[in-house]
Parts: C-alpha cells; structure tokens; sequence
C-alpha cells in the first residue's frame, strides 16, 4: 500500500533536495570506511542481517525437543518473546542468528546440553521505505517481508520515462550512521549485477541528479557500486 508523503519527512529532509529540505552540512560527512553491502543488508538468500521487529512472526526449533520448538511465536510489543523454561527472550533488532545463539546459551546454561537452535521468521510486520526521485508516484510505502530494489522502485510505478537507471541512491543508517550506496538499477534488470535486498526505513533515489548539490558530490564520490559509505 502506498500514503502520499507528508509535508515533512524528518529523514528524507535531511537528505533530498526534491522535499525542500535543508542541504546536508558537508562538515558532516566522516572519513569512514566504506561498509561493504554483503554485511550491511539482508541477504536475498538467507535471514542472516535481517534484524527482527515488533509483530515479526518467529518459528522456532530446538533439535529433538519438541516441547520447545513452536511453528509461530509472534515478537510482542516490548520487542521479547516467551519461551518455556527460559521465559522472555529479547528478539527484536536481533537477527535470527543472533536470537537462535541467546536461546541456545540459556538452554545450556541449565536444562540441556549442546542444544541445537534454529529461528526462521516466517513473516515480517510491515516495513516503511521512501521512493523518490525520477519515478512515478514517489511516496512512502508498506513492505511485508524481503524487498528487493527492483521491487521497491515497483511499488512506485516503476521509473519515468528521462530517468537515468544507472544511478539509484540507497540512503541506509548503518550502525548508527547516515550511509548511501549507488546502484545500476539497468545493469540489475538486464542480470548484469545483483538485485540488492532493501530494509525498512531505506531511502531510495531514482536518478541522483535529483538530489541537491551536496549530496551529488558525496553519491559522486563512492569508490564503486554496492559499498554503503558512512556520511
């Protein structure tokens, strides 16, 4: 489902011109390293950097204990999960391996040996991502489970007609800090370059001649495609 965008997006001001927002302090921008993308998003393969949310669905499976293996465990508002003989367990902005290890400790700790835990999320709450730039409706949009770029830049009608597909900024908070990475989004849908996995809260870019000055200097700046740098 697709909401007009409000007058004012508080992160999306900060970074796209085309909103009227403020133009990025350049004395913000940080000689960080770039943060490879295969350790920044969800894999289109695997749950391994998904971090889990409030509402997500979670299954369960403690190897040869069925009493504690559940097919739908739902992550509450608090962000936890209630298991036997452990009680709550805190499972949002975990990954799945990283919930699956916690278990797998508490368990140990006193009541099994060497328990074997896996955590699958079956389904995931609803997520927001912004689409703007040379597409279609731009907006905010809902997005249920994994979404790929190709995906995400779908739910906005796809590009306009002068958008230059070879330039599509992702803006990402990576570890607590403002990132961007730059993608071919033509190279994508010819199956030149992989489809990346896009997460809540992402800021996608359509064509980055859109964005103000500032930013076109730090998109222009990025040593190669795929690599979210810090800002």
């Amino acid at each position: 489902m697709m909401r007009a965008l409000p007058p004012v997006l508080t992160a999306t001001a900060l970074l796209l011109a085309a909103c009227g927002g403020p133009r990025m302090d350049l004395s913000q921008v940080t000689a960080a390293q770039p943060v490879d993308l295969q350790t920044a998003q969800v894999s289109a393969t695997s749950q391994a950097e998904y971090r889990i949310g409030v509402g997500d669905k979670l299954a369960i499976r403690v190897f040869q204990v069925q009493d504690l293996s559940f097919d739908s465990l739902t992550v509450d508002t608090s962000g936890n999960i209630q298991l036997p003989l452990i009680g709550a367990v805190r499972a949002s902005d975990r990954t799945a391996g990283e919930l699956s290890a916690d278990i797998a400790t508490r368990l140990s700790a006193q009541y099994l040996r060497n328990p074997q835990v896996t955590v699958t999320v079956t389904e995931a709450a609803s997520q927001k991502i912004t689409v703007d730039g040379a597409v279609t409706k731009p907006g905010v949009y809902e997005m249920r489970g994994t979404t790929s770029l190709l995906q995400a830049v779908a739910m906005a009608e796809g590009p306009s007609r002068v958008a230059d597909l070879t330039k599509v900024a992702v803006f990402r908070t990576v570890n607590g800090q403002r990132s961007v990475a730059l993608f071919d989004l033509q190279a994508i849908r010819q199956g030149r370059a992989d489809d990346p996995v896009v997460l809540g809260d992402d800021i996608i870019v359509v064509d980055t001649s859109r964005l103000n000055s500032a930013l076109r200097e730090v998109v222009g700046a990025l040593p190669a495609l795929s690599i979210f740098r810090p800002f």
